[in-house]
């Protein structure tokens, strides 16, 4: 019996303690061939253990052997039994690999296994010459998390099973003369060694193959994309090294080595990825001016929390993404202002209304700790575990006497957990310990200030927070002022509007955002106005991904039919499911219309999408 309901993986009996992997890339087939040699360890405390058990989907196992030794020598591999069970329509088959002998607690063995993975494997997106910038090479990115490193790796597929890795890759040479590998596995093929000697869960596992060329943008960071993108990658993430110092001021010292951005191509289903010293980043962060490359500093922050201390296993994400966020917006806070810090909350909470009102305000997927027995944690994702559980951490720093006293905590916290996987109950437990041992006013005051939380309400409870926080409002009261103008002049139905775009021209991007999700709270807008707000504003016209999502939903909102091509030009340049997926399902909600533009929009150019983002896409329009 797995501990982590969505895995197969008996960790609790053995465990990965490293993983070699062995690939080569093969683009005719879009699949990777090659073997994973798993270093397992019994548990200390478990009675002699037979078996060991991996997690696969969509993967064709060719063979299974295993060693008592644990060296590097091949020759002592001998073949062992194996069965795959049955098949999960969500978690896939569990490799079931029988031991020719019973091993003792702490003992260590290997087992090598042989293996492809198939077109249908969702960790992995291939892309034609034609979709990518260059036109030129075929490219490959994977994308493993939540549950999709079995689709490219058997292995122990849950964030409580972290382990160091190296690989060893081979790949279609990209160059402008032919390659020799040096296994001969044929030419116009380059083979890439890769370590990973810090601890790291199996959905932190990353590839990508293709023309890559990359730009230094400090001292310890590279940027990575394709030639063509590679100068307006560089000018945009330039102060990447500010992100990263300051974070290490706020926790501890960056344990990872290098600190790379890869920008990946459009299809790319998230904002970033935190990805080990490589996160890949969306290209939608392009946006000429550094209004949004604040993203980076949540993935920089995952640097210590994700990545160094892990959740155990998906109903705790949020000890990943709302610790996450609560940092980032240290950073944030620290770069630009306490108010910028605040405003950021403010917008974290409008889209937390957001996706608490999709799911129903008592689905279980809105509580912080949610119920993952047989779900794919993909169905549960949303914006609640990084903004609810930022909420939480905010709240529990003004509770229990603002930064002075939390921000030290903070550095504890991963000091203590470092490259370890665990569950809220022990976060809550060193919460209760550090505030004993150090809270400036004494042992009972910090016991009684914690007794006060209603930990029930926030961490089981559905719906919205128990509390409600109140920031600063110095930022937001030119976006309630002029949203205000706008609801007036709707209920007026004057045609004599007085706007125009000196209104917003102080606005940040965060500003404009609010703004629009202001607008979009309120019934919807005859379309006289929205043609007056884009006559104003020119926000049809913005590159500016965040703003011209929002737009499109404003505008999608008020069903006005003139909107429609832009939005499909939008899910057409880019696949990032914080985007793609609201529209599509606005769009399809709108009338008939707009019901079969998005199917048949969707329909047309599934192939662009990544599989994750795909089969999410098929259950919003119903086409599943």
């Amino acid at each position: 019996m797995s501990a982590d309901p969505t895995s197969f993986a008996n960790t609790h009996e053995c465990f990965t303690r490293h993983l070699h992997l062995d690939l080569n890339v093969d683009f005719n087939r879009s699949i990777l061939t090659g073997h994973a040699i798993h270093q397992v360890q019994v548990a200390d405390e478990a009675e002699a253990v037979r078996e060991v058990i991996f997690d696969t989907k969509h993967l064709v196992i060719h063979s299974v052997r295993w060693s008592a030794d644990t060296s590097d020598d091949q020759a002592s591999f001998q073949t062992a039994d194996y069965h795959l069970g049955e098949p999960h329509p969500k978690f896939g088959r569990a490799l079931h690999v029988r031991l020719p002998q019973e091993l003792p607690g702490g003992s260590q063995y290997r087992v090598r296994i042989d293996y492809e993975t198939t077109p249908a494997s969702s960790a992995l997106q291939f892309l034609t010459p034609d979709q990518t910038a260059g036109k030129q090479h075929p490219y490959l990115f994977t994308q493993c998390q939540a549950i999709h490193a079995r689709t490219m790796v058997p292995c122990q597929d849950t964030p409580g099973a972290p382990k160091p890795l190296k690989a060893l890759m081979s790949a279609l040479s990209t160059g402008q003369r032919d390659v020799a590998a040096a296994d001969g596995k044929g030419p116009g093929s380059t083979i890439y060694e890769f370590a990973q000697r810090t601890t790291m869960p199996s959905y932190l596992l990353a590839l990508v193959v293709g023309n890559l060329e990359g730009r230094e943008i400090g001292p310890r960071s590279t940027v990575w994309t394709e030639p063509e993108v590679v100068e307006a990658a560089a000018w945009e993430f330039v102060d990447t090294e500010k992100f990263i110092s300051t974070a290490e001021a706020l926790l501890t010292p960056y344990q990872w080595g290098r600190y790379d951005l890869l920008v990946v191509p459009p299809s790319f289903p998230f904002g970033g990825m935190e990805n080990p010293c490589l996160t890949f980043v969306t290209p939608t962060l392009l946006a000429g001016d550094r209004s949004l490359v604040d993203v980076v500093a949540h993935e920089i922050a995952h640097s210590w929390t994700g990545n160094l201390v892990t959740t155990k296993d998906w109903s705790s994400f949020w000890l990943n993404e709302g610790w996450t966020v609560f940092v980032e917006r240290k950073i944030l806070g620290r770069l630009h202002g306490e108010a910028t810090r605040q405003f950021s909350a403010i917008l974290g909470w409008k889209e937390l209304e957001t996706a608490v009102a999709y799911f129903g305000p008592k689905h279980p997927f809105t509580a912080l700790l949610p119920d993952l027995t047989n779900e794919d944690p993909d169905d549960a994702f949303s914006t609640i575990p990084y903004e609810k559980g930022f909420n939480l951490l905010f709240y529990l720093e003004n509770h229990l006497g603002g930064p002075s006293v939390f921000e030290p905590y903070m550095k504890a916290y991963i000091r203590n957990f470092a490259g370890q996987s665990i569950d809220a109950e022990q976060w809550k437990s060193f919460l209760y310990y550090y505030m004993n041992e150090y809270h400036p006013a004494g042992e009972e005051e910090a016991k009684r200030l914690l007794d006060q939380v209603d930990w029930h309400a926030w961490l089981h409870g559905p719906g919205m927070p128990p509390v409600t926080p109140q920031f600063d409002q110095t930022l937001m009261k030119d976006c309630e002022s002029l949203a205000q103008r706008w609801h007036e002049a709707a209920q007026a139905e004057t045609d004599s509007l007085s706007f125009g775009p000196d209104d917003i021209v102080h606005f940040t991007t965060d500003q404009k955002s609010v703004l629009l999700e202001l607008l979009r709270d309120d019934d919807p807008f005859p379309h006289s106005i929205i043609e007056a707000m884009d006559k104003a504003y020119q926000f049809s016209g913005v590159r500016n991904a965040e703003i011209r999502f929002r737009w499109q939903m404003l505008c999608l909102r008020a069903t006005y039919t003139a909107i429609f091509p832009h939005v499909v030009t939008f899910v057409l340049e880019q696949g990032r499911m914080k985007f793609v997926r609201p529209l599509y399902r606005s769009l399809y909600t709108t009338n008939a219309e707009g019901a079969q533009l998005a199917r048949d929009t969707f329909s047309r150019n599934k192939k662009i999408y990544h599989p994750i983002a795909a089969a999410q896409l098929e259950k919003d329009l119903d086409l599943v």
